[in-house]
């Protein structure tokens, strides 16, 4: 890559990086994914420390495969183990990980336990997850719709479902790489109007819109439709409740016929078909639904190779 190193930096928020630094991340995920045996020497020697509050196949399976790929080494650690900031104060764990590892990736709840890590500690801490972001999905799906699409910029994603940590990042995203995104939800669900106002004063600067409303008509003439599960991890006790008020927000047949002949689908998975999505849907030609997934392998190995210097 090109352009000033971002060795060492955090990656917490889409927002903090600049279109350009995205832009070079999306570019080397596409080189790693092209020719990864070029990379497999790149951070050898290097260690990656995985914390994980939350259970993933996704996230642990692209991180640790993507450290091995890389010529590095990494080490699962979950919560049942030591709580961070429980067991151990946030800042002692912080002073202590710094001394053993070269960065650590963090799926937690609170995002200001990532945040407060990052703070605390000299090495590269990254966002796999918290309840209020999550900034790889999003640039694995930004490199996804780069791939199907083509340039990024002028593209116009429509979300539909619950304003969640997914919604966030896409609208983050959307902003600094000039995506139109346009978030639908149910009455009550939108995301929170302080990240809506970021995400728009982001893209201010690249032309990108983030609209947010109630009504499915909005899907007309997007490039991709996407959705999330309507309960997130934490919210199982809302789950027959959210049912039912999100049904009528479920991605079907109908709604991607009315998105558009060319329109691709698109989910960050799990998914729980037949509630936010249905098969037909998921299983269409125009889903792209695993594409998304194999990209989180190649998204996320170029951001280990820009924070921790391998590039």
């Amino acid at each position: 890559m090109t352009g000033e190193s971002l060795a060492g930096r955090d990656l917490i928020s889409l927002l903090d990086f600049t279109t350009e630094e995205l832009e070079r991340i999306l570019e080397l995920a596409g080189e790693v994914k092209a020719n990864p045996l070029h990379f497999s020497t790149a951070l050898s020697g290097k260690t990656l420390f995985l914390y994980f509050e939350k259970p993933s196949l996704r996230t642990r399976v692209t991180f640790e495969a993507g450290m091995t790929q890389l010529g590095g080494h990494a080490i699962y650690y979950t919560a049942a183990e030591g709580r961070i900031g429980v067991r151990e104060s946030v800042e002692d764990v912080a002073r202590n990980l710094e001394r053993w590892v070269d960065a650590s990736m963090c799926r937690t709840f609170s995002h200001e336990l990532i945040k407060e890590l990052a703070n605390f500690a000299e090495i590269p801490i990254i966002n796999g997850l918290t309840d209020h972001l999550h900034p790889c999905q999003a640039l694995a799906d930004y490199m996804t719709l780069q791939e199907v699409k083509g340039a990024l910029k002028g593209r116009r994603l429509v979300y539909i479902g619950d304003g969640n940590n997914v919604a966030n990042s896409l609208m983050y995203g959307g902003a600094r790489l000039g995506v139109d995104v346009t978030v639908i939800t149910p009455p009550g669900y939108a995301p929170a109007e302080e990240v809506v106002a970021a995400a728009r004063a982001a893209g201010e600067q690249t032309g990108a819109t983030i609209d947010v409303g109630e009504d499915l008509g909005r899907v007309e003439g997007a490039d991709a439709v996407y959705t999330d599960v309507w309960a997130s991890m934490g919210q199982e006790a809302e789950s027959e409740d959210r049912k039912k008020i999100f049904m009528p927000y479920q991605v079907t047949m109908q709604v991607m016929e009315r998105a558009g002949a060319d329109t691709v689908f698109m989910h960050c998975l799990p998914a729980h078909r037949g509630e936010e999505v249905t098969s037909e849907v998921a299983d269409m030609p125009r889903s792209v639904i695993f594409q998304q997934a194999e990209n989180r392998l190649h998204a996320q190995k170029a951001v280990l190779l820009a924070v921790m210097g391998g590039e």
